[in-house]
């Protein structure tokens, strides 16, 4: 594809409520391109989002609808990664020869930096964030960016061959990486479980999909990868593997790092002592669960490659602050400590969530259903969880799931997201969490997991302040 873009034809697809193209567009327009910017939203429903494009050069808002000549004519097609493949405008785009491109692809083609990928079913945010602190910490010149929600295309021309970008990777965003044949310096696999099958459709394509992040590395680049998962641990790369784990039983609060060594096959794991740091991360990490223990392993490991201290991988996480909607901490009212866990839409990130907690839970869970079995999801709520109130397109299926278990908790299917948070505090007691942790996207309420978990802040906040606490 063209690195000069002057006087070229360029749609974006996508511009996005929340401005997910913003990065794009701007990277686009400051280089010369005659860009058309569309969307499907109305011009209405994008205003604070076109605010941020004032200044720049656009020849065409196309806002409302998507029109065939702007794909067929153009040069190249920036495509927010959320627009499935099938969709009938990128068809006619590739009938008329019209390259595709994705804001992720063109900051890969552009990047000076080196790049440590984290991509994973759940935890990858966190661990990101993780890392970042860690490289900063250090003394590294760290970006952080990706799909946890900061473009770094209007920071390309800053970033310098030394510095180190820290990348959150969807699989959407992965496959469309493959097409490069991008291989990260230091690519981190969290884990691996269903998820966005309404996209992939199989269970094996989400898996192609995620693999990507691993496929075209070298023997001089390092892949770290789950030790405790029988799927990820398996996957293959000619990166160097190192393995993260659990706690070691002799000394629980010991996390170890573990680097495998000989050809790069999962059967060569031998713990050489050369091979393995051992170092307390439960003194460094404030987080609650279990959960959050594995993620500041996955990032110790991705940090260790990079080839920092430990000194500063303790820095590092003792200055970490927890990421909004990842099990946030929102207030403690009437006695009730408030979470907000929006972006858990797994069900496996829901069991991690109501394991942090030693106290009698109250969830609000459900939400759009992305075609993955609830099954589990409604074992782990009747297992770990005293009520909850469930949401959105999956409370019903989820409500029947629940009545057919021996264990029930109480239960009820609210037509609102108001109304499930007023029952989760009616049904909760002194003493008690409410946990907002859906288990499920947010696409059938909201327009993405941050709006959710915004929403239920301010309820919180609400709930305070007509409670008759201050709000700190």
């Amino acid at each position: 594809m063209t690195t000069d873009f002057h006087n070229r034809r360029v749609t974006v697809m996508g511009l996005g409520r929340f401005g997910g193209g913003l990065g794009a567009v701007r990277f686009l327009a400051e280089r010369g391109a005659r860009v058309t910017v569309t969307d499907l939203a109305t011009e209405a429903e994008l205003v604070d989002v076109l605010s941020q494009l004032d200044g720049l050069n656009i020849d065409r808002f196309r806002l409302g609808e998507h029109v065939e000549d702007d794909f067929r004519d153009a040069d190249l097609v920036v495509v927010n990664p959320a627009v499935p493949p099938e969709n009938r405008f990128l068809d006619i785009a590739r009938r008329a020869g019209v390259p595709l491109s994705c804001e992720m692809n063109l900051f890969w083609q552009f990047n000076r930096g080196k790049v440590v990928a984290v991509t994973g079913s759940n935890g990858k945010s966190t661990t990101t964030a993780m890392i970042h602190s860690i490289l900063n910490a250090a003394g590294l010149r760290a970006w952080l960016g990706g799909n946890i929600g900061k473009s770094l295309l209007p920071e390309i021309d800053n970033i310098q061959p030394d510095d180190w970008c820290v990348l959150e990777l969807s699989s959407f965003q992965l496959e469309e990486l493959d097409r490069l044949k991008a291989a990260p310096d230091v690519a981190v696999v969290t884990n691996f479980s269903p998820n966005h099958l309404d996209r992939h459709k199989t269970l094996d394509a989400y898996r192609q999909a995620k693999q990507s992040i691993l496929r075209w590395q070298s023997s001089e680049q390092v892949a770290i990868l789950n030790g405790e998962d029988a799927d990820v641990r398996q996957w293959p790369t000619c990166g160097q593997r190192w393995y993260f784990g659990g706690c070691d039983a002799e000394s629980p609060s010991a996390m170890r790092c573990i680097a495998a060594v000989g050809d790069n096959s999962c059967d060569t794991t031998h713990r050489r002592s050369e091979n393995v740091s051992e170092f307390p991360l439960r003194e460094w990490l404030t987080l609650p669960g279990e959960h959050n223990l594995q993620n500041a392993t996955a990032a110790a490991a991705a940090a260790l490659a990079v080839g920092v201290s430990i000194a500063d991988v303790q820095t590092g996480l003792e200055r970490y602050q927890a990421l909004p909607h990842r099990l946030q901490f929102v207030a403690e009212v009437q006695g009730r400590k408030f979470y907000n866990d929006s972006l858990a839409t797994t069900p496996e990130s829901v069991t991690a969530a109501l394991s942090a907690f030693d106290e009698p839970v109250v969830l609000l869970a459900g939400g759009y259903d992305k075609q993955v079995d609830l099954a589990p999801l409604a074992e782990t709520i009747a297992i770990g969880a005293k009520a909850v109130a469930l949401m959105g397109q999956t409370a019903e299926p989820l409500r029947e799931l629940l009545a057919a278990n021996a264990t029930q908790p109480a239960m009820n299917c609210l037509r609102s997201f108001d109304e499930a948070f007023a029952w989760a505090v009616e049904h909760s007691s002194c003493g008690d969490v409410v946990l907002l942790s859906p288990g499920c996207a947010s696409y059938d309420w909201f327009p993405n997991f941050a709006k959710r978990g915004e929403r239920f802040v301010e309820l919180v906040h609400e709930f305070k302040r007509h409670s008759g606490e201050p709000r700190v």
